[in-house]
């Protein structure tokens, strides 16, 4: 086919070829892709292989639902078959606009020949079988068209057909909804039937129960109450005896302690040397930590004790130089946590005679004690109830306060009121009291400042011991040595 020139144009009126008529209605803003084959057949290009036509999509959609009917559930099952007869209403539709817009294409096609035809007859020459053959192309894209015609018709057929395949089936599905609906109002009914009846069960049993349960309580009652009167009959004397028991036992500890400390003593002076030299005092008292020593005088001759002058020391190791513990100059002296394993030696000097007394060996440490601080280092603050016995100020004494010791600071404080808060720092000292009789083994002094001291007394010895250590371990974690008066403690407390 040879393409026209421009020179075509000149050969003819412009009045020659008539318009095409307004009426005409093109199905789209553009002819269909077409190409020639062989023998001038005219070839419909093929569209994108990867996009689907809706008769596909409908037979896929529709195959999937026949595979997965056996797995599916009712209510999609229904579903499926609903969207399916929408589908092919779609379908449907689409195949009406195309059956349109064939035919307006065999109307446009019939102008475009009789124009052709129109034109034949008015050119002459080279043109004319150009003419022609466009005539030909024309026919033979008419003849197409119809083929595509029956093909259309013979798909509306089958959509028709699927159409009424989904609507049965989407009938088929309600049905089967419907029964499986019923089905289940009829199993939760048993079931309701069933639950009443196990109440019902349930119920009368509970009333049996009442009744049994009433005889076999008071059955229990006696039962506990003869348990009682035996009970009552034999544990108080057992209690008794194991109470008695522990009190010889005791008794015979201490006195077997006081014999060894002073068959020690003795045979420490008779290594010495002294047996011969007259003794006039003795210390007297558990060399532990949580009781104290006193000085008794053991002859006549001894002078009175509050005429004499008194220092106790503490002595690291055998040999070493004695360390004064400041502020101990009574008669009685409770070892403290620093004491513990060091000797105790008390100077004292009366009309210019010096007597010297030691213990025996080092402060043994307190049973248990150490356990017991390390249990209070994982609190954060820990309070312990206290007697205020003497104080540097106003406030009043022999009231019971709570002392907190906490990691960053200590306070006291009576019930709500907040008597000192201080946070650790050089200025302050805490140590064992030095001095108070039987009660300083309880008593600890503390001074919060410059200015401000309290005599404290615990409710035992553990907790004076045990608040002493405490305190002087979370000062020690801040860098402050907490220690007593004119005392230079070791790092290492």
């Amino acid at each position: 086919m040879t393409r026209m020139t421009r020179d075509f144009g000149d050969t003819m009126k412009k009045d020659a070829v008539p318009a095409v008529s307004a009426d005409v209605i093109f199905a789209s803003l553009r002819f269909p892709n077409y190409k020639i084959g062989v023998n001038n057949q005219i070839m419909e290009t093929k569209g994108d292989p990867k996009v689907l036509s809706m008769k596909e999509v409908v037979a896929r959609e529709t195959a999937q639902l026949l595979e997965q009917q056996k797995r599916m559930s009712v209510r999609d099952l229904a579903s499926k078959f609903e969207k399916g007869l929408a589908a092919a209403a779609k379908l449907s539709e689409e195949a009406r606009l195309r059956e349109a817009a064939s035919l307006e294409k065999h109307v446009l096609l019939k102008k475009l020949r009789d124009a052709l035809q129109s034109l034949k007859g008015r050119v002459a020459g080279r043109n004319k079988e150009d003419v022609a053959e466009a005539i030909a192309m024309v026919e033979a894209l008419a003849v197409q068209l119809t083929q595509r015609e029956g093909e259309l018709i013979q798909e509306k057929v089958e959509v028709k057909k699927l159409t009424n395949f989904l609507k049965q089936a989407s009938e088929d599905a309600k049905k089967l909804v419907n029964e499986e609906r019923a089905f289940a109002r009829f199993e939760i009914e048993n079931a309701r039937a069933a639950v009443q009846r196990v109440e019902e069960a349930l119920q009368e049993h509970e009333r049996m129960s009442e009744a049994s349960g009433k005889q076999d309580l008071d059955q229990l009652m006696k039962e506990v109450q003869e348990a009682r009167r035996i009970k009552m009959l034999h544990q108080p004397s057992k209690v008794m005896d194991m109470e008695h028991e522990l009190r010889a036992l005791r008794a015979q500890l201490a006195e077997k302690s006081r014999l060894y400390l002073r068959l020690q003593k003795e045979l420490s002076r008779t290594k010495e040397g002294e047996e011969n030299v007259p003794h006039l005092y003795e210390l007297e008292g558990a060399e532990t930590l949580g009781s104290y020593l006193q000085i008794q005088p053991c002859s006549d001759n001894a002078p009175e004790l509050s005429r004499c002058s008194i220092q106790w020391y503490r002595i690291a190791t055998e040999g070493a130089k004695k360390e004064l513990i400041s502020g101990a100059t009574k008669s009685v002296y409770a070892p403290e946590p620093f004491d513990v394993g060091r000797v105790l030696q008390v100077d004292i000097l009366s009309k210019g005679q010096e007597i010297t007394l030691s213990t025996t060996g080092p402060i043994d440490p307190a049973a248990g004690l150490g356990t017991y601080v390390e249990a209070l280092v994982r609190k954060h603050d820990t309070e312990f109830n206290v007697v205020v016995t003497q104080t540097g100020s106003d406030h009043p004494t022999e009231s019971i306060h709570v002392l907190h010791v906490g990691k960053m600071r200590m306070k006291l404080c009576k019930g709500k009121t907040t008597i000192t808060k201080e946070y650790y720092s050089s200025s302050m000292q805490l140590c064992g009291v030095r001095g108070g009789g039987n009660a300083a083994a309880q008593a600890v002094f503390w001074q919060p400042k410059q200015g401000l001291s309290f005599v404290l007394a615990f409710e035992s010895e553990r907790e004076r011991n045990a608040a002493i250590m405490l305190a002087r371990r979370f000062a020690f974690d801040c860098n402050i040595i907490l220690a007593g008066p004119d005392h230079k403690a070791p790092l290492e407390t």
